[in-house]
């Protein structure tokens, strides 16, 4: 009875207290934030970069095998992110979330997914065919990227909490990842793509990079997007189409 009752007086101290916010100008870690209703606002790109059939594989191979697959896999993602100057937020398995900042955030955020796409098939996989030239397993991959204002905020218990990500980009980006016609590749949606700062990320030798084919999103019913697959990266990128009534 002692729990239950000290549950229902720190709802209730949650859902009375009014909450503190203000803009931010740097990703905020926890100790920014305090354990009360208090929050930081910012604009932001969020990456979701996430191994494809992580189950299949800890079911078929050995666990070392497996940690090893896991561990090349998120040390090239998050030494990528760093590189581009993105702030990890999060490792949840297999995958790592980022989050992106500052006037050319969206630009960056597609450059790192373009650069974790070409770890996976130039230095993972070929690494992993030299080492293991009996197996036949490669590395798969989805990244998911969307772009929105954020609402940060600390959750959890005093010594054991973290930060959780509100608004649409951090949703959207994981659900991105779920997106039946794209496989082992990465999307992102239209904010992203349509407010890209640079063109490094929309060609390649003077050619639109990104082909257009229709597409729809079970996981965000709502939502219409256009699929834009670039052939050179063998990856494709998502769209939301502004054309279709929400």
């Amino acid at each position: 009875m002692a729990l239950r009752q000290e549950l229902q007086d720190e709802v209730s101290e949650i859902l009375r207290e009014q909450w503190t916010e203000r803009k931010g100008q740097i990703v905020p870690t926890p100790e920014n934030i305090s354990l009360g209703n208090d929050a930081v606002k910012l604009d932001a790109a969020v990456l979701y970069a996430d191994m494809a059939e992580s189950t299949q594989l800890v079911d078929d191979e050995i666990p070392g095998f497996a940690a090893e697959v896991y561990k090349s896999y998120l040390t090239c993602a998050a030494r990528i992110v760093k590189d581009e100057e993105g702030t990890i937020t999060a490792y949840d398995g297999d995958r790592i979330m980022a989050v992106f900042i500052g006037a050319t955030k969206n630009t960056t955020a597609v450059r790192c997914a373009l650069k974790i796409n070409y770890a996976v098939r130039n230095i993972i996989n070929p690494a992993l065919s030299k080492q293991y030239f009996h197996r036949s397993y490669k590395v798969r991959h989805h990244i998911g990227i969307d772009t929105s204002s954020l609402f940060v905020s600390r959750i959890g218990v005093r010594n054991d909490n973290d930060l959780v990500w509100v608004g649409r980009a951090a949703n959207y980006a994981a659900k991105l990842m779920l997106y039946p016609r794209i496989r082992h590749n990465f999307s992102n949606r239209r904010g992203v793509q349509y407010d890209v700062e640079s063109s490094e990320v929309q060609r390649q030798r003077s050619e639109p990079m990104w082909k257009e084919r229709r597409g729809c999103l079970r996981a965000m019913r709502r939502v219409t997007y256009r699929v834009f697959g670039c052939r050179s990266a063998r990856c494709s990128l998502l769209q939301r189409d502004e054309s279709v009534r929400q």
